[in-house]
């Protein structure tokens, strides 16, 4: 299987939102711990990125209840759940990620409904329709990720590696052979839980790895380096020598 790929957004940015083809880049990442979302703009940004057919995946703000239930209610397809600590945790919060009884998730409407009462399968539907994928980004849930992987309210893994690195005690995360080895702990876990797996592949060699251990989506570019990049490129190539 070929990764799909995605975009990583940092800010409600719309106009790069509208200047991207769904039919290129499928998938979007909203960053709501470390960008600068708040809740009515990332209404509107999901709400437009959702018209012009894109699949959203929002990294929540924290792994709680409300941050959870809100991303689900605003339409995103799915939920990143960070700082997973352990199994326990991972039970305790995904769970708000799927209605009962599967789950706990509470039921709100608006979007989600038509704007109206819910259906008779509704509940079925949004369970089997959005996923749940918390993030393996500490030393206990790297080492509880089979039995996390295991539970019903899980649909997938998201891996942090830079975070892991950290929770692991070897400081800048690098792509070493160590990194590799914990990266490589968590595409087993998955494959053996027939269950996907998904990681940001800033480098040619993440983006290698997601193509052979078959990653269902690489998030390839992050909104601030895209800036950079262009400007850089557009500076670059800037003659200055013609200015007065």
């Amino acid at each position: 299987m070929h990764p799909q790929t995605a975009l990583w957004f940092s800010s409600p940015n719309t106009w790069l939102l509208e200047l991207l083809s769904p039919a290129k880049v499928p998938h979007i990442i909203l960053d709501i711990e470390h960008g600068t979302f708040d809740l009515s703009a990332t209404d509107s940004f999901i709400c437009l990125a959702k018209a012009r057919g894109f699949s959203v995946h929002a990294k929540t703000l924290s792994p709680e209840m409300s941050p959870i239930q809100q991303m689900l209610d605003l339409g995103a397809d799915s939920v990143i759940v960070p700082h997973i600590e352990d199994l326990t945790h991972a039970r305790d919060v995904c769970a708000y990620a799927k209605f009962a009884p599967t789950g706990k998730r509470s039921f709100g409407g608006g979007r989600t409904t038509g704007y109206g009462a819910p259906c008779e399968d509704y509940f079925e539907a949004q369970n089997a329709r959005t996923r749940c994928y918390p993030m393996i980004e500490t030393a206990g849930a790297l080492r509880d990720v089979t039995e996390i992987l295991a539970l019903d309210c899980v649909d997938g893994v998201f891996i942090g590696p830079s975070d892991l690195s950290l929770s692991r005690g070897r400081g800048r995360y690098t792509f070493n052979d160590e990194d590799r080895t914990d990266l490589q702990k968590i595409i087993d876990a998955a494959a053996a839980a027939d269950k996907p797996w998904i990681m940001p592949a800033w480098r040619a060699g993440e983006r290698a790895l997601s193509r052979t251990h078959g990653a269902l989506i690489m998030a390839v570019a992050e909104e601030q380096d895209i800036l950079k990049t262009g400007l850089e490129t557009l500076l670059g190539q800037a003659d200055f020598s013609a200015v007065a």
